[in-house]
């Protein structure tokens, strides 16, 4: 079958005129976002390495979503997709080297026009200044765990402390003053951990300090079903983990065999991920507190999730970027007690490409037709349309770490993956047989008519988002 283009028209809005009772009717909207936090480092999906006693609030009173993905797992394109509600190719963000097109429509800017104040705090990392923000107070690029600068509005100050403490005391600050406004709020506190190079801060140094982090059962993964891509690039647990991001503790102590060696890595990586997850937890409480405080909670739709998944070691890799499951996998939780119901989980396939649709479908704003995401607003009320997407599409496009360019499709089931880097060739995971992925069947031949139905979705999915065939 010839792939269809759907094409994107699009939408113009013009600022709308609405009373004072119908903005002052609109939800609040709180959408937190660590950098680099796995789902299966959130004790809410089960995590067996760690607790997120706060986190977990949020899915105690509100909706766990269970497949969540990115569709671009690296830090810039992430935050790109779900500003705009459109694929990396649309709005220009293709890999963390690209500059944003802060012209160009993004979700404050939409929400602002139905009277929304609009804020963001923490990490941007998106080269452009902000825009359509009516408050910023930025980290420049990465930023610092300790005493980092900040850009406020414009203005770079050094700031005294640690920058989860920092981010957050910025954020609430912020809200304060919201509460005698009469517009709802839109607050992006976007946070840096735990983003490498994991610098704990000192009240949680030594958590951890007395005990092994238990490895992950695909830390010995061999990868012999796999293409050339994983084998040839420099994401595995080991020296050369050790040497990129932790110099400032010395040297590997010798007389380690290889295995020992990596294991004893491995230790050091996730204590000190693990305690920057642990401060990161401690200040969504802080937030979660004060809207309980403020009396503000009931009418606040907050949100917890990542700019994408993480490897903890599984595969023996840590970073993100390839399209296997622990990084393409999002944590995604959402509470708003005035309609989702708490306790509740959902396994639909969303997307961060879907936050902008959902976002704007809360607050009663026309989604534009250019926006190419879907709002789950419905699924996190407990209705899931009888249309809702089966599959996504997944493209990174950024040649780094030896990590490639690859696309795929991730159905409900299965996982196709096409290498486009060297031309590496394909992988194939029947996920519901082999949840690990660790036995690529591509070329298998029973599955000859799979593939081609799996490539024909793909196909059609490319074509519906406008991806060069």
């Amino acid at each position: 079958m010839k792939p269809i283009c759907l094409g994107v028209a699009v939408l113009s809005l013009a600022p709308f005129t609405m009373s004072k009772e119908q903005v002052q009717e609109k939800p609040n909207i709180i959408f937190i976002m660590s950098d680099d936090h796995a789902a299966h480092a959130v004790s809410a999906y089960g995590s067996k390495i760690n607790k997120t006693p706060n986190i977990d609030r949020l899915a105690k009173d509100g909706m766990r979503f269970d497949n969540c993905f990115c569709l671009n797992s690296i830090c810039s394109p992430s935050r790109a997709i779900i500003l705009t509600g459109k694929y990396s190719h649309i709005n220009g963000v293709m890999g963390n080297r690209t500059e944003f097109d802060g012209s160009q429509q993004t979700l404050p800017k939409l929400l602002q026009q139905v009277g929304y104040q609009t804020a963001i705090v923490g990490k941007w990392h998106l080269k452009s200044a902000p825009t359509g923000f009516h408050y910023s107070n930025v980290l420049p690029g990465q930023g610092e765990y300790h005493n980092p600068i900040m850009i406020e509005n414009g203005k770079r100050k050094k700031n005294e402390g640690y920058v989860t403490d920092l981010i957050t005391d910025r954020a609430i600050t912020w809200l304060k003053k919201q509460e005698t406004s009469e517009s709802p709020f839109f607050l992006m506190l976007h946070h840096k951990a735990p983003h490498a190079n994991w610098e704990p801060d000192e009240k949680h140094m030594t958590m951890y300090s007395e005990e092994d982090i238990p490895l992950p059962e695909t830390f010995n993964d061999d990868h012999k079903t796999r293409t050339a891509q994983i084998k040839n690039h420099r994401l595995k647990v080991g020296q050369k983990q050790w040497d990129l991001h932790f110099k400032r503790f010395g040297k590997i102590p010798e007389g380690m065999t290889e295995q020992e060696k990596r294991e004893w890595v491995y230790q050091k990586y996730m204590k000190n991920y693990l305690r920057c997850i642990a401060s990161l937890d401690d200040n969504v409480g802080r937030v979660l507190d004060y809207l309980e405080e403020s009396g503000q909670s009931e009418n606040t739709i907050v949100v917890y999730t990542s700019d994408q998944g993480f490897f903890l070691g599984d595969h023996g890799l840590y970073d993100k970027r390839f399209m296997y499951e622990h990084s393409l996998r999002m944590p995604l939780l959402i509470r708003y007690p005035k309609e989702i119901a708490a306790g509740s989980s959902a396994d639909s396939m969303v997307s961060n490409l879907d936050f902008a649709s959902t976002f704007l479908d809360y607050a009663q704003v026309p989604i534009p037709k250019d926006i190419q995401g879907e709002s789950f607003k419905s699924i996190a009320h407990g209705s899931i349309p009888e249309d809702w997407k089966t599959s996504i599409y997944y493209r990174f496009y950024e040649e780094s770490f030896g990590v490639g360019e690859h696309e795929g499709i991730r159905t409900e089931r299965y996982k196709l993956i096409h290498f486009l880097y060297g031309d590496m060739g394909w992988e194939l995971y029947d996920l519901s047989k082999d949840p690990n992925e660790l036995n690529n069947v591509y070329r298998t031949p029973e599955n000859k008519y799979l593939i081609e139905d799996l490539k024909e979705q793909l196909s059609v999915l490319k074509a519906k988002y406008q991806v060069e065939m």
